[in-house]
């Protein structure tokens, strides 16, 4: 037990610390990630040289869905661990349980929705620099970006101001030797 008196699993402060680090810095590359998605999809869907717009695509295709999947669940493990091993709790509090629902869905597109078409967008981006039209319709790269930039703009927000208090049915934990009786006023 911890000293909160639940069934919590308890990190020593040094670690505790390090597996915040390790969720902020993860947290931020997969925004990273995401902004060079916008870049890429942006280039290789707006106007210029049939080669930059070839070479973006191409580059969306290769490079980005494993970078960005390695950090929403390096995001995903390091929030799930402190959740578990801090008063916060897994789905002991709204916030944390919005943001732990957000991250699986995030986590969860990528892999059905993302990364199935990226083979598409490379052989667009081919066709693109050989001068051909695409047979592939990119339209849809505009909301990769669009949606999970949003969703991790809001869990950044959700982590810093902390709203809607507890889960129902989440009792609050006592620490260990703390009564939870009211003091009487003795008249």
């Amino acid at each position: 037990m911890s000293r909160r008196g639940s069934a919590t699993m308890s990190l020593p402060p040094r670690v505790r610390k390090a597996v915040l680090t390790v969720h902020i810095v993860s947290a931020g590359a997969w925004i990273g990630v995401d902004v060079l998605v916008a870049v890429l999809a942006g280039t290789g869907l707006g106007g210029g040289s049939d080669a930059v717009r070839g070479l973006a695509l191409r580059a969306l295709a290769e490079f980005v869905v494993t970078p960005m999947l390695v950090s929403a669940l390096v995001c995903l493990a390091s929030g799930v661990l402190l959740g578990l091993a801090t008063k916060w709790g897994l789905v002991r509090y709204w916030w944390v349980a919005v943001k732990l629902v957000t991250n699986l869905v995030l986590c969860t597109l990528i892999l059905v929705a993302l990364r199935p078409g990226m083979p598409d967008v490379g052989a667009a981006g081919g066709a693109i620099e050989a001068g051909q039209v695409p047979a592939t319709d990119l339209s849809f790269l505009v909301f990769p970006p669009a949606v999970s930039l949003t969703a991790l703009a809001v869990a950044t927000v959700l982590s810093v101001y902390k709203p809607w208090g507890r889960v129902r049915g989440q009792a609050r934990r006592v620490p260990t030797g703390v009564s939870e009786a009211r003091p009487t006023v003795s008249a």
